[in-house]
């Protein structure tokens, strides 16, 4: 609710301290006054996107600040934690705009930015008027305000999350179909692949085995032939043969020699031993480089096909046998791509199932709404001199979406059997007023501490209309606050508080004030109201019976 607005350097404003109360709020005063000064004010405190020449001529800025009460589980108190802004039992909002148009808001002496004001506002005030377009008149509004009519939240809810589901599984079948067909555009070179990858089947490490086993046997060709050479020269018909003759014709001429021939004899035997070790050696190594020749072919061959394959998919060696492993890994996603295909369009069609039976639930739950609606607004214009005026909610198909597929839209014809249209073509100014105000006051059953203004909705109508425009109006504060600009002096009359805006001209600079006025005062502005400039005693009375009620 609204408890103040204090305006500083604001278009024609010098200072101006407000102090609003619950109820009906009236702010009268002659045109051109400054009435619409307020509500700019207002509107660039909340955020509103308006005029941009806000600044007093002169001044350096303007500054406007705004302070409401807010109950316990009032919505702002959410979007105030949304914000990381700070919250409490009072909101405080305060916004400057500079000379050159930079604007700088605060909510509760923290900084904040004018997306966060506009989401407060939306909780905290309502603007109508006749070329309110960001309220009633907005068909694309409608949806959401026959809903809050109807208490749709939780089916709506249920209706957004089957979409999302729905989005998803969608999403997730469009991306496997996706998957599918690109694998199955190289399904050809997978099977080739993976049918020479298994055919040659190699395995990590096996490269530089194969190589290293070329080498060797390339080298043991080359040089076998001087190691055999060598051991024949080492062996019984070489170096061994030739010790051995030595020894037996030394050991024949020992006996004579007189133990000269011993030392060299030992050293002969011990040569013989190491001959004998070196023979066993060399004829091991023979042996190790013995090996059939077409085992060096065919380890060729292998080394060649395994690097061939390496180079063709352009992966190392060792990494082949895992590269055959994910090729097969997509073949096996391509075999069993139907059954997942399958499985995941009946997924598709079971998220649809689910978003229609929460769609058609909201549809007949808004048609239901709708037609509750229609008849509580016909109810409410009977008052108002309307009992002939048609106000239809008219529901038709759209595009399904995450709030159903339903397009809503307030329509209305103003005398029978003339044609229907949107709200805010076919009625008259007065007209639309009413329209405005029996939909609202619907639409505002039980719901408590909301402030409302209404800017000049009474414009169009007079006499018992616009007695009945004020009593609406009264009867609407009577559940929370309405602030209404308004010329017509019946709706003045009903106003639990009064104000008058004044404008006044000093030493050549034009100001505009507002001041509270008391019951004396209150009979001469609504008797003002009445007769014009010259207020007669017939105009006194007859404001004193309108304030009498």
């Amino acid at each position: 609710m609204l408890r103040g607005l204090d305006i500083s350097d604001m278009l024609i404003i010098d200072r101006l301290e407000l102090g609003f109360q619950p109820g009906l709020n009236v702010l009268t005063g002659e045109t051109g006054a400054g009435k619409s000064i307020l509500l700019d004010s207002l509107g660039f405190v909340l955020g509103w996107r308006g005029r941009a020449d806000l600044v007093r001529q002169g001044a350096a800025q303007g500054e406007v600040t705004a302070w409401f009460d807010l109950p316990e589980g009032h919505p702002a108190h959410a979007v105030l934690e949304d914000a990381g802004l700070p919250g409490g039992d009072e909101l405080i909002l305060r916004r400057i705009n500079t000379a050159d148009g930079r604007k700088t808001a605060w909510v509760n002496d923290r900084r904040c930015s004018g997306e966060a004001l506009r989401a407060l506002s939306e909780t905290l005030v309502e603007l109508h008027g006749q070329h309110d377009d960001r309220g009633l008149l907005n068909p694309r509004g409608h949806r959401a305000i026959l809903d809050d009519f109807a208490g749709n939240g939780p089916a709506r809810e249920k209706v957004r999350k089957a979409w999302s589901a729905l989005g998803a599984v969608r999403k997730e079948a469009a991306l496997a179909a996706a998957e599918r067909e690109a694998i199955k555009a190289e399904e050809e070179f997978l099977r080739h692949s993976v049918a020479e990858l298994d055919k040659l089947n190699p395995e990590a490490g096996e490269e530089a085995s194969l190589d290293t086993r070329r080498r060797s046997m390339q080298s043991a060709e080359k040089i076998r032939a001087d190691v055999v050479n060598a051991y024949e020269i080492l062996g019984q018909n070489g170096a061994e043969r030739s010790l051995g003759d030595a020894l037996r014709w030394l050991d024949g001429a020992a006996e004579r020699a007189e133990g000269a021939l011993e030392a060299p004899m030992a050293a002969l035997n011990r040569a013989m031993v190491e001959l004998d070790e070196a023979l066993s050696g060399v004829a091991t190594a023979i042996d190790g480089m013995s090996f059939n020749p077409l085992e060096l072919e065919e380890a060729e061959e292998r080394l060649f096909a395994i690097r061939a394959l390496a180079r063709k998919h352009d992966v190392a060696p060792d990494d082949l046998a895992g590269y055959a492993a994910t090729l097969r890994g997509k073949l096996e996603a391509l075999d069993a791509g139907e059954v997942a295909e399958a499985a995941l369009l009946k997924a598709v069609k079971e998220a649809e199932a689910a978003y229609d039976a929460a769609a058609d639930a909201l549809t007949a739950a808004r048609r239901k709404a709708a037609k509750n609606l229609d008849k509580a607004v016909t109810v409410e214009l009977a008052p108002l001199k309307m009992e002939r005026a048609v106000f239809e909610t008219q529901i038709t198909l759209e595009e399904a979406g995450p709030d159903g597929r339903d397009g809503v839209s307030f329509t209305v014809a103003t005398n029978p059997g003339a044609p229907a249209g949107p709200l805010g073509k076919i009625a008259s100014g007065g007209e639309l007023s009413r329209f405005l105000l029996a939909l609202k006051v619907c639409l505002t059953q039980g719901q408590a501490g909301l402030t409302l203004i209404f800017d000049e909705i009474d414009r169009g109508v007079g006499g018992a209309t616009a007695d009945a425009v004020g009593r609406r109006l009264s009867a609407l504060a009577s559940e929370g606050q309405v602030l209404v600009v308004t010329h017509s002096p019946q709706v003045a009359a009903l106003g639990a508080h009064h104000w008058r805006v004044e404008k006044a001209v000093a030493k050549g600079i034009t100001t505009s004030t507002v001041v509270p006025l008391s019951p004396p005062e209150r009979v001469d502005e609504v008797a003002r109201m009445l007769s014009g400039d010259t207020i007669t005693d017939a105009a006194r009375a007859a404001a004193e019976a309108l304030l009498a009620g």
